[in-house]
């Protein structure tokens, strides 16, 4: 009997693709801390799931007693490492923990995984490609370009290429299957506008008859892919299709953060409510940053996965507004 392990399966991401797994009829081990993520985003499978409440950080042999005790010491086939501090906003809030939570969650994994050579699907993230102005990125040509260590936004991208760098020499040194998959602005129902993400923020400003604020002068572009369409390609990934790999994963339909804040507002209905640009200093400070242009290849997403994405930026919107109206205390932001 095998298992299928989630770190930060009650998170944003996490909890749709627990939902998948289940519904495919894997047997799911969750893990999380809970720091972030949330029980009741489990709600329909809970009792379909095994739950261990804990750090990931909090050590391999902590998961190995857990593993014993409670899953009978039944190999886990795949461990999807979701686990992350995320979100400019905590990033900038949470400067030390951050780094140390996102390099330690990575080697706890990894130690965990290696006597059982369990194949780890790894999150992680656009923000590796760093400021470079060459779009669209793609993975193994398109350089990294960081800012200096003052401007702290970029040690998130940082941690996550050293997990990366050791993902991959573990996959060449000791034979550990690994997938890197490069995720490109998720979003959907369950995410959280607190953590600087825009396009639950932009809603729950429009849902609450507030002003949109758009950081800068509104022109710099991202890509935004259906948290749907992201867990088929994690399930794809932990097939076995791109193992020794760093994949992109999203949307390549591009949009001005502008644009974007009107198409949430008409999503959201009844009278305009103004947009109020925004200096992204004062929002985050002198030791960050934005940049122009995220945009993925998904070349490589279509060769080794067989995927692209089949949701519509409106599709998103919508499913963002309609949860957050569903569920009005999650419009505070």
């Amino acid at each position: 009997m095998e298992y299928v392990c989630v770190t930060g399966g009650c998170g944003f991401i996490g909890s749709h693709l627990v939902e998948r797994l289940v519904a495919d009829g894997e047997r799911v081990v969750v893990i999380d801390d809970l720091s972030t993520g949330n029980i009741r985003n489990l709600a329909v499978v809970w009792n379909k799931i095994k739950f261990f409440h804990g750090a990931v950080y909090h050590g391999a042999d902590c998961w190995q007693r857990f593993w014993q005790e409670d899953v009978c010491g039944y190999k886990p086939k795949v461990i999807y490492h979701l686990a992350a501090t995320v979100g400019v906003q905590t990033i900038m809030e949470n400067r030390a923990r951050g780094i140390d939570n996102n390099l330690e969650m990575t080697d706890t994994v990894l130690a965990f995984a290696l006597p059982l050579q369990a194949h780890i699907v790894f999150s992680s993230s656009s923000e590796c490609y760093g400021k470079s102005t060459k779009v669209p990125f793609v993975e193994d040509e398109s350089d990294t370009v960081l800012g200096p260590s003052c401007i702290h936004r970029w040690s998130y991208a940082a941690a996550k290429l050293v997990d990366e760098f050791k993902l991959l020499a573990y996959h060449h040194d000791y034979g550990l299957p690994v997938t890197i998959l490069r995720l490109f602005n998720v979003v959907g129902p369950r995410q959280c506008g607190h953590e600087g993400m825009v396009l639950p923020r932009l809603a729950g400003q429009a849902l609450a008859g507030e002003p949109l604020t758009v950081y800068g002068d509104g022109a710099q572009t991202r890509t935004f892919c259906h948290v749907a369409d992201v867990v088929d390609a994690l399930v794809a990934a932990g097939k076995g299709g791109a193992v020794g790999q760093v994949v992109n994963v999203g949307s390549t339909e591009e949009i001005p953060i502008g644009k974007l804040a009107l198409l949430v507002d008409k999503a959201v209905g009844g009278a305009p409510r103004p947009v109020v640009h925004v200096p992204f200093v004062e929002v985050y400070g002198p030791a960050c940053e934005d940049m122009q242009r995220r945009v993925p290849s998904i070349e490589k997403a279509k060769r080794l996965l067989g995927w692209e994405p089949k949701r519509t930026l409106g599709q998103a919107i919508h499913d963002v507004v309609e949860h957050l109206r569903a569920n009005p205390a999650l419009t505070v932001i």
